[in-house]
């Protein structure tokens, strides 16, 4: 029997300079645990004095996340929370009942070129907690498992019998894998949904190809060994299980239609609050865009 329940190609979003490759949410699947949206993008080089820049935009009812493998991004938010994000820190932004933010390349990247290669993410929050407080934390100080040709870091949750420091809302793993050629590492049962990305190189779960940038969610239940034979670096994410409908618009996601409308109105209206040091312009709503999708 296989060990993979689904297999998620991503839809690759040309953006000019790097591409953005998203596989959730896509319509064979919703989520994986609490994690709702899925972006991988680059690696890119982008041109001398370019860089990247996501204008200061709303969410709601959700947390973001943001990992890095190569390159720099400066994030801002309506609390007046300033960090550059580099490899080996995550960023977690927690939206609950609304914050703004912006991603831009910092000034000292864009005159060499920058690097852009890593990972976001989108985490429901849980029943009862999607209108928590806004809140941001950049966490660095990360467990990482070191054995032979197998290194992890655990991002998020807990695995290989470490816990990350990062905040979670709902039972939550993330971690990024290091193999080299030979190496093995374990992946356990413990969470209710779990999948791997494969973002370089070449490897196998349990015998299985997985290739690069598909999701690949696994059987539940189930111990499971990735393995390379040339190396590899691959993304395992995953957590609880939700049992309520999420309905996502734009940069809202909530287990309320009502609630993704007064945000919509709220931002058209411009009641969410300002970027500090960042407030000379936003994305506006996209009027005319699709109708709110629900998830089960």
């Amino acid at each position: 029997m296989s060990q993979i329940e689904q297999v998620l190609t991503p839809t690759t979003h040309d953006l000019g300079q790097f591409e953005v490759r998203r596989v959730l949410p896509s319509r064979p699947r919703s989520m994986v645990g609490p994690f709702i949206f899925v972006d991988q993008f680059g690696p890119a080089q982008l041109d001398l004095g370019n860089g990247m820049d996501v204008r200061p935009h709303p969410h709601i009812n959700l947390a973001t996340v943001t990992w890095l493998f190569e390159g720099a991004i400066d994030h801002r938010d309506s609390l007046g929370s300033f960090a550059t994000i580099r490899p080996g820190q995550v960023n977690l932004m927690t939206a609950g009942r609304g914050i703004v933010h912006s991603e831009r390349s910092p000034q000292s990247e864009r005159a060499t070129g920058p690097r852009l290669f890593g990972m976001q993410t989108w985490l429901a929050l849980p029943d009862g907690r999607e209108e928590i407080d806004p809140a941001f934390e950049a966490v660095s100080d990360l467990p990482v498992i070191e054995d032979g040709r197998a290194k992890a870091i655990v991002i998020m949750g807990e695995l290989w019998g470490e816990r990350a420091t990062t905040t979670t809302y709902a039972d939550t793993i993330y971690a990024e894998i290091h193999l080299a050629p030979g190496g093995a590492i374990p992946i356990e049962d413990e969470a209710d949904e779990r999948a791997v990305m494969l973002v370089e190189g070449e490897a196998t779960i349990d015998g299985h190809s997985l290739a690069r940038y598909e999701l690949a969610v696994l059987q539940p239940g189930r111990d499971m060994t990735l393995e390379t034979k040339t190396g590899a670096r691959v993304m395992l994410l995953g957590g609880e299980a939700f049992e309520t409908k999420r309905h996502a618009w734009w940069n809202f996601v909530s287990s309320s239609r009502e609630r993704i409308n007064q945000a919509k109105d709220d931002w058209r209206a411009g009641r969410f609050p300002k970027v500090p040091g960042d407030e000379a312009e936003f994305i506006p709503l996209p009027e005319g865009a699709p109708k709110t999708v629900t998830y089960p």
